[in-house]
């Protein structure tokens, strides 16, 4: 894709912000010729153009101190040069201008913008004229609804504004390429986009099970109708929660993927462990990233493992106890609240803490495959250019091997390796029963063989 037109319209919002930041120093420096505050330039006008960034100015409609904030955060990946100037040092002091803000390079050579910069720029240091730097700021804001900047959390017992003004790597993208991707997968989004090339002829369900699944579908695809147009806005909670439990490898996740596939949906899985932080509050505001990014997305949230977030509260007898209660009843509010699909996994629903069953549309299981089942599982896992040997009895094995579709698909993995090995695509039995014997072994489960 071309990218020099879109960049044009970024030079010149940047190239304006130089000029305010001159403009502004220089004013509140009492420089000769700087008697007036930036206020009085010309703000640059991008009507017409069609670039991402001038698509973002126009359609939001953003004001002079939005545009500052935007190209602020904007200008340490494209023109950090035009920040140098905040490098200045007060020659009252001998040391850099406090008022100026800024944030530790942590190996980026340039000047770091923080929520000071920006209210420096906005107030001139008027703490009476802070009206505009809250706006800009708010959670109401809408660059800030929409994960466009945010300002970092500084280091405890340090004032707010020292936290560094970011832009997100996805709209810097975006507003260089015009190509809009998915949030990246790190500490600060503990939460991955996951999809499958499989359909649903590939996963084994019960009749019962099925029919449950069917309701979340039918949910997703009718459910703005029943809110808006049947009226049940008025008398049922947004959203759709669920709860899938069963054993591991008996098809969670890949329901939850497919669901996502047939509707249109992303499927965003949550890491525990990222979320999960020893630290009080923190949990909390991993989560709210989370939910809060989601919103206006649509996206399916699936929480595996959920009993570790979601987990049965406990008598209040220490400030751990009462902290972790606190923990849940706010995960319990944020579920309630999303207006799109939740997904809670576990592999013990006895695991689940009352208050969030209670408030589930379906609790789902997943039991392990019955015979028949299994059969078809074995059936569809080796359908391709790996296969069994023609004299291995598939119903039999099914029969005597009591096996979950992941832990039958890892057999698969095992005994295709062990074919490919030795220029083969057909599995023998020996070969079958190994991998068997390396599934039992996972779950400490006696292997004994009764076909040979």
């Amino acid at each position: 894709m071309e990218t020099e037109p879109f960049l044009k319209d970024i030079q010149t919002e940047l190239a304006w912000l130089q000029e305010v930041i001159q403009q502004a120093i220089g004013f509140y420096l009492l420089h000769e010729g700087y008697d007036k505050n930036w206020t009085a330039l010309p703000v640059p006008d991008l009507a017409g153009s069609g670039s991402p960034y001038a698509d973002t100015v126009n359609g939001w409609n953003l004001t002079a101190c939005q545009r500052i904030a935007l190209a602020l955060a904007m200008a340490p990946h494209i023109r950090p040069e035009i920040l140098d100037v905040f490098y200045g040092r007060n020659q009252l002091t001998d040391r850099p201008f406090t008022e100026f803000g800024g944030c530790p390079e942590k190996g980026h050579p340039g000047f770091i913008p923080s929520g000071q910069t920006l209210s420096f720029l906005l107030t001139a240091n008027d703490v009476l004229k802070s009206a505009e730097l809250n706006k800009v700021l708010s959670d109401e804001s809408v660059l800030i609804k929409e994960k466009v900047i945010s300002l970092a959390e500084p280091d405890e017992g340090l004032p707010a504004l020292d936290g560094q003004l970011i832009m997100s790597k996805e709209w810097v993208r975006y507003f260089i390429t015009g190509e809009k991707t998915a949030p990246s997968y790190d500490p600060a989004f503990p939460a991955q986009k996951i999809s499958t090339p499989m359909e649903w002829s590939d996963v084994v369900l019960d009749h019962a099970t099925l029919a449950q699944v069917n309701e979340i579908t039918t949910w997703l695809t009718h459910g703005e109708i029943l809110m808006k147009d049947w009226g049940l806005i008025n008398k049922i909670k947004p959203g759709y929660r669920v709860l899938f439990y069963g054993p591991p490898g008996t098809g969670k996740t890949l329901t939850a993927t497919l669901i996502g596939k047939q509707t249109g949906r992303d499927v965003y899985r949550i890491d525990v462990s990222l979320v999960v932080d020893k630290y009080i509050g923190e949990t909390e505001k991993n989560l709210s990233r989370i939910f809060d990014i989601a919103t206006d997305k649509d996206w399916i949230l699936f929480f595996d493992e959920a009993d570790a977030l979601f987990g049965k509260r406990t008598a209040a007898s220490s400030s751990n106890d009462r902290h972790a209660n606190q923990q849940t009843a706010y995960l319990l509010q944020r579920v309630e609240d999303y207006p799109g699909v939740v997904i809670l996994a576990t592999n013990l629903k006895a695991n689940m803490d009352d208050a969030f069953t209670r408030r589930f549309q379906g609790m789902i299981h997943f039991a392990m495959p019955d015979v028949d089942e299994r059969y078809t599982l074995w059936q569809n896992a080796f359908s391709g250019k790996c296969r069994l040997r023609p004299d291995i009895d598939v119903y039999r094995i099914a029969e005597e091997f009591e096996l979950s579709g992941g832990a039958i698909i890892n057999v698969l993995r095992y005994c295709a390796m062990s074919a490919v090995s030795r220029n083969d695509h057909l599995v023998t039995q020996s070969e079958l029963l190994a991998g068997i014997r390396r599934e039992y072994k996972k779950d400490n489960k006696t292997f004994t063989v009764n076909i040979l």
